[in-house]
Parts: structure tokens; C-alpha cells; sequence
């Protein structure tokens, strides 16, 4: 570097800096060969993982949907109008699911088959066995979890998908639940409402079919939550409406016995008996047409508050692999030592500089 007297300015004469990299090449080399082997050794072991997108288009409800329901319902002298203008839950806090534990903890039993046709289990064991792992970090991972282990209760470190409580997780219960939980996203397009659901795993076939069955659990637990209320009415309605049913064919069976054993019995008192088993009948009549009737209406309402879903991208199985990128993280490397190196060379030259600023 040159100082010009005139301006007080810095100069930096390039040919110097190329002459002086230049000295220094052999330096270069050794850095570069050290950088590749490492970043090589470091890159190479790292398992391939593979993307599947699966994109749906909700329904999007208003006070117009459904009216066709509603005039069903209407017939029957019933207004379910009223739960047109409820809608339970949005499509904007459909990625909020993703980091319920119960919504997690429902993927463990989902069957799973990696693309050799070697492993066909369910997701939770796929995670906690099979799942490919780095051979270079594996060695300290299985280190630390045996010291956890000193220091923890073995029974709760155990557990499996069959005994799972999404408020009392175990500590392997927990991890699994933390690698899913990492592997899936979901996010929503503010403007249109579009869901894209994107799943990473370790084998194509594995991602692929996680990702449909997330997509269908995530549909069948929005269909859950919206009819929750609907359903309870519906069965309440649907034990009311078989005790009316079982009572009026009682009624109905007393009053034809009733008939058949005094057929020719004129007396006042058969004649008033035979009225109230009418009577009774009559009643359990009415009111089991009404129970029917308001069980048809839960039963409209369940239909209207069930959300569509159209998908306009499925899951497929993913041909290439989505990372690591090995050239590049190479190449990055190489570039980062080149640049370090540099820097340590003129690392005087450029303490220099900053003191004189």
C-alpha cells in the first residue's frame, strides 16, 4: 500500500497484492487441499433427503354456502341458517396445527415403506431406527445419549407408538416428535388461501407418503374440529330419536295385542282402554317424527359444516434429491479458505489500515 502526500488517501497498488498472493501460492495449495478433504469428509456422509409438495385449495365459507342444506333443512320446519356465519377455524392458523402435539403424536402410526422395499413399518419406528443417519456424527450422538441416559430415568426414556400421551410424552417420545415436527411445514397463501404442505425425509417414497398422509390428516382433523359441535348434536339427537322409535313400536305392539284379545268385547271399559293405547300411540308417533325430524337437521348441519378441500398438487415421489448440495458446500468451503487466507496474509497491512482511520 501507498499513501499519496498530496491527498492523505490510501492507495492500493494491485500488482503488489497479486505479487505478493502470488509468493504466497504454496500456501493457497495446502489450505485448498486441507479445505477439500475436510469439507469432502464432512459433506459426503451426509444422507440425501428428498422434498414432496403437496398444495390444496380450501373451501372458503360464507354466509351463502350451504343454502341448499338450509332449504332441506327448512322443509323439515327446521332453520339451521344460523351456523352459516360460524366457521370454527381459519385457513390462515392452518400451519399452527403443525406444532400441535396432538396433531404430531397422530403421524406416529402412519405405515411407511423406503424405496428398497427393506423397511415397511410405521413412521415412529422409521424415525427411531431406520431413518438414515450420518456415519461422522453418529458416534458423538450415540455418546451423549448415553451420558442422558446415566442421568435419567430409563422407563422414561423408553416408549413406543402404542402407548402415546400427547401431555405426557417420553424423552425418545419427545425427539421423535421434535425430527417430525421439523420435516413438515405448512404454509398459507394470505391472498388466495392456497395450503402448501412440504415434507423432507431421508427416502423418496417415505417423503412422498408422509406427505399425503399429512395432507389427509390435516383435512381430517379441519373436518374434526369444524363438525365437533355438529356431531354431538347429531348423536344426542340420534339417542333420542331410537328411545322415541323403540317406544312407539312398544305402543304400537300394546295397542295391536290390546285389539286382537278384546276384538269382540263391547264393554265401555275395553272401548276406553283400547282409546288411551290409541292414544299412546298417537304420541309416540309425533314424537318420534319429531325426533327424526331434528335428527335429519343435525345431520344437514354435520354435511354443512364439513369443509372441501381441492387438491391441486398430489404427492408424488420425488426423482432427485433436494440436498445436500455437495459441489456447492465444496465450493463455499473453498471460497471461505481463499478469503481467510488472504486475510491472514495481510493481516498487518490491514491492522495498518484501521489504526491509521
Amino acid at each position: 500500500m501507498e499513501q499519496n502526500k498530496n491527498t492523505d488517501i490510501e492507495v492500493i497498488d494491485l500488482r503488489l497484492v497479486a505479487q505478493k498472493l502470488w509468493k504466497k501460492r504454496g500456501l493457497f495449495v495446502r489450505v485448498w487441499i486441507v479445505t477439500f478433504i475436510l469439507a469432502c469428509l464432512w459433506i459426503l456422509p451426509q444422507p440425501r433427503y428428498y422434498d414432496t409438495t403437496v398444495v390444496l385449495a380450501p373451501e372458503i365459507g360464507g354466509q351463502n354456502t350451504g343454502g341448499g342444506l338450509a332449504s332441506i333443512a327448512s322443509s323439515f320446519g327446521v332453520d339451521i341458517g344460523s351456523i352459516q356465519s360460524e366457521d370454527a377455524i381459519y385457513p390462515t392458523i392452518y400451519p399452527d396445527l403443525f406444532d400441535s402435539k396432538d396433531f404430531i403424536v397422530g403421524l406416529f402410526d402412519i405405515r411407511v415403506k423406503t424405496m428398497d422395499g427393506e423397511v415397511d413399518t410405521t413412521l415412529y419406528q422409521y424415525m427411531h431406527k431406520y431413518e438414515k443417519k450420518n456415519p461422522v456424527t453418529r458416534p458423538f450422538n450415540l455418546a451423549i445419549g448415553y451420558i442422558k441416559n446415566l442421568f435419567e430415568d430409563n422407563k422414561g426414556a423408553q416408549g413406543n407408538a402404542n402407548t402415546v400421551d400427547p401431555s405426557r410424552l417420553t424423552r425418545r417420545q419427545e425427539v421423535i416428535c421434535a425430527k417430525i415436527k421439523k420435516n413438515i411445514s405448512c404454509d398459507v397463501d394470505i391472498n388466495t388461501d392456497i395450503i402448501t404442505i412440504k415434507v423432507t425425509a431421508k427416502d423418496a417414497l417415505v417423503s412422498a407418503t408422509l406427505a399425503d398422509s399429512v395432507s389427509s390428516r390435516l383435512q381430517q382433523f379441519i373436518t374434526d374440529y369444524r363438525t365437533s359441535k355438529a356431531r354431538r348434536d347429531l348423536d344426542y339427537y340420534q339417542k333420542l330419536t331410537d328411545e322415541a322409535k323403540a317406544s312407539y313400536d312398544a305402543a304400537t305392539e300394546a295397542y295391536s295385542r290390546y285389539c286382537d284379545q278384546h276384538s269382540n268385547i263391547i264393554l265401555q271399559a275395553a272401548i276406553s282402554e283400547r282409546d288411551k293405547l290409541e292414544n299412546e300411540m298417537s304420541m309416540c308417533l309425533s314424537a318420534y317424527t319429531a325426533m327424526n325430524t331434528q335428527l335429519q337437521a343435525c345431520k344437514a348441519k354435520v354435511q354443512e359444516r364439513t369443509p372441501a378441500f381441492t387438491i391441486l398438487q398430489s404427492a408424488s415421489v420425488p426423482n432427485k434429491p433436494a440436498g445436500p448440495k455437495r459441489m456447492i458446500f465444496v465450493a463455499a468451503m473453498l471460497v471461505l479458505s481463499t478469503i481467510g487466507c488472504a486475510c491472514y496474509i495481510f493481516k498487518k497491512d490491514i491492522k495498518e489500515l484501521l489504526l491509521a482511520k
